[in-house]
């Protein structure tokens, strides 16, 4: 019987164990000879020159297009046929966009690089459609090389059938005069790549002066992607995505995008500014993305593998580092491009760019920080505190007083370190946007709201910015404690102002306060209302309480010029006393610290969790009662209609 036994468990064990380990594994995939090389960027933010910032508590100099050109002369030493991609966002952030709109050194300086093809990002917009439309005309104006530009999730049809207006006909000229399509094919040695664009959702909410309309990103891929399909025979695709990966997988559009539309080989990842260290994979279709501000270049090689599709055999972010020998072609280009920001813009204000303002000693938070940690934070304060200070030593101000000043964490886009502080980085600091004057810069608007409004202000900031980071507040002039544990739309648990020598005065919510803020700030009230269902919403209003209907009404002036928000701080800086006697100003040690503005005193106690209710609370509570009324309810009726049906089967 032990003979038999044996006999058959032998062959049963080698068939569950061996056999599987020596036979029947997956065969290694057949590789077709085809190879890409790909270097790719995206939210550079026109920094084309190396800048000073603060990463990880240290003061470190970072990127450049001149030392990304060195990276890309060797890629091309080694590969001619290396692909090189931009996903957006290549205006807005430095100096030498205040030429955006009549020189477009962005787009030029990324066909310095080589860049085969680039999309639109939100930012492109920010100097509106004639801003736009310019940079668009004068980069082939200039005769210089420039990428290819693609975007497919336009919705033309609808703007057409509604009756384009003026300024959606002259982007519309503008793009076909660049020679903008839905999508390009590269040949890069003996592969044929089509690369299409798009444009997603949270891009256009965060672009408030874009007059255009647009598709679903997957659904205007999938259907491009059709289209190339049928018309071209292509070995690979790719998307340079201006949509963006978030850590809420319901608002990862560029993670959607590649499960909706698994023929997507590659996509290029820009708007979130994420920095991938590996790329994410969604069936055969990777997810890439290198960081903002051209701090990292992108890099890396693909294979196509039997059956089409394709793998990443290596991939890598570089460092764009002061290590790096700068190209000097490329630098002369840049800096012909900056002394044109002298002579044409920064004239107008009696600033150069090397000018310093003030020096620091303080250790800032970073603009990440001001995104990221939910709490008060000295770069905001000192914002905050040069918008009040340049409003209140306006020559033809209102004769209000400011009461409060705000800075969103939206319109943050560098801090400050150690050493001088130059009107350079200053304007990198709070660099966005374009004034109804058509000249570079957000100008400062003064609104009035109610102390209601004020309150609810607070609850914005608590409430909301943890789904809208952009919309984080900094402050001066007022001080409020949260409770980020409590329940939502009832955070905030103390609301008040002080006076200078620094001693509590209360909110009267029938009282009209003036507040300064930036005028992308009062042009997004709008979103934010929408993200809290109209439940947190502000009237912005004139001095007589009259509503304001055009938020462009509200720019402040001075000598007949708007007050450019950056320009505010500039002029703070320079004002500040100067400690030492070497004739600069010197930022203050009382930046060194927090003042109490915003504080946080998270906490599950009961008490802490349900005192000073505000009318949100109720409202809520109230939702919630009815939607349990309703559910028991139902629950009888349910009750009722079973006893019947089983009475009748009985009878």
């Amino acid at each position: 019987m032990k003979k038999i036994f044996c006999k058959l468990l032998l062959p049963f064990l080698i068939a569950v164990f061996i056999l599987p380990l020596s036979g029947t594994a997956a065969p290694a995939p057949e590789y077709t000879g085809k190879q890409v090389d790909v270097l790719f960027l995206h939210d550079t933010h026109s920094h084309l020159n190396s800048f000073l910032t603060v990463e990880n508590g240290q003061d470190v100099t970072l990127g450049g297009f001149a030392h990304i050109r060195t990276l890309i002369t060797r890629a091309k030493e080694e590969n001619p046929d290396t692909l090189i991609l931009d996903a957006g966002d290549f205006s807005m952030g430095t100096l030498v966009q205040t030429i955006f709109h009549t020189d477009a050194p962005e787009l030029r300086m990324l066909g310095a690089l080589e860049c085969d093809v680039t999309t639109l990002g939100n930012h492109e917009f920010d100097y509106r459609s004639s801003g736009l439309a310019g940079a668009l005309n004068a980069a082939i104006e200039s005769g210089d090389p420039v990428p290819a530009m693609v975007l497919c999730n336009i919705d033309w049809d609808t703007m057409e059938k509604e009756g384009l207006t003026e300024d959606q006909r002259l982007l519309k000229n503008a793009f076909e005069a660049y020679g903008m399509k839905n999508y390009t094919v590269l040949t890069k040695g003996n592969v044929k790549i089509a690369v299409l664009g798009v444009f997603g959702e949270d891009s256009l909410a965060c672009a408030p002066t874009c007059v255009l309309k647009f598709q679903d990103i997957k659904e205007a891929a999938a259907k491009t992607i059709k289209e190339i399909r049928e018309k071209e025979d292509v070995d690979m695709i790719v998307c340079v995505s201006h949509s963006g990966t978030n850590e809420d997988a319901a608002k990862s559009e560029d993670e959607l995008l590649a499960k909706a539309v698994p023929e997507i080989d590659l996509i290029i990842s820009g708007h979130s500014h994420t920095t991938l260290e590996q790329p994410l994979l969604y069936g055969s279709t990777y997810i890439v993305s290198c960081g903002s501000y051209a701090r990292n270049l992108g890099a890396l090689s693909m294979s196509q593998i039997s059956g089409g599709r394709w793998v990443i055999d290596n991939y890598e972010l570089l460092p764009i580092t002061e290590t790096i020998v700068p190209d000097a072609e490329a630098q002369e280009k840049i800096d012909s491009l900056m002394e044109k920001v002298d002579s044409s813009y920064l004239s107008q204000f009696g600033y150069t760019r090397d000018q310093v303002l003030a020096r620091n000693t303080v250790k800032f938070s970073t603009s990440d920080d001001l995104y990221s940690i939910h709490t008060e934070h000295n770069l905001g304060n000192i914002l905050a505190d040069a918008f009040a200070f340049a409003v209140d030593n306006a020559d033809d101000s209102d004769g209000h007083p400011v009461d409060v000043a705000i800075v969103p964490s939206g319109c943050v886009r560098d801090t400050f370190a150690t050493g001088d502080i130059t009107v350079e980085d200053v304007f990198n600091a709070y660099s966005l946007g374009i004034g109804a004057d058509g000249i570079p810069g957000y100008p400062l608007i003064s609104i009035y709201l109610t102390g209601a409004e004020l309150k609810t202000g607070a609850e914005i900031d608590a409430s909301v910015s943890d789904f809208m980071p952009s919309a984080r507040l900094y402050l001066s002039g007022i001080h409020f404690s949260f409770n980020p544990s409590r329940l939502i739309l009832n955070k905030v648990t103390d609301c008040y102002m002080t006076d200078d020598e620094g001693n509590r005065i209360e909110i009267e919510d029938d009282r009209l306060y003036r507040i300064v803020c930036d005028l992308y700030s009062g042009q997004m009230l709008g979103a934010v209302t929408d993200v809290s269902y109209g439940i947190l919403s502000v009237q912005p209003k004139f001095a007589d309480g009259t509503p304001i209907e055009d938020i462009e009404d509200a720019i402040i002036t001075a000598d007949g010029r708007e007050v450019k928000a950056w320009a505010a701080v500039a002029g703070y800086l320079d004002s500040l006393e100067d400690t030492d006697g070497d004739g600069i100003s010197d930022i203050p040690k009382y930046y060194a610290g927090t003042q109490g503005r915003k504080i946080v005193e998270d906490s599950r106690a009961i008490g802490d969790l349900i005192k000073n209710p505000n009318k949100f609370t109720f409202i809520i509570l109230s939702m919630v009662l009815l939607a349990l009324v309703l559910i028991v309810l139902l629950i009888v009726f349910i009750i009722k209609v079973v006893k019947k049906v089983m009475r009748r089967r009985k009878n």
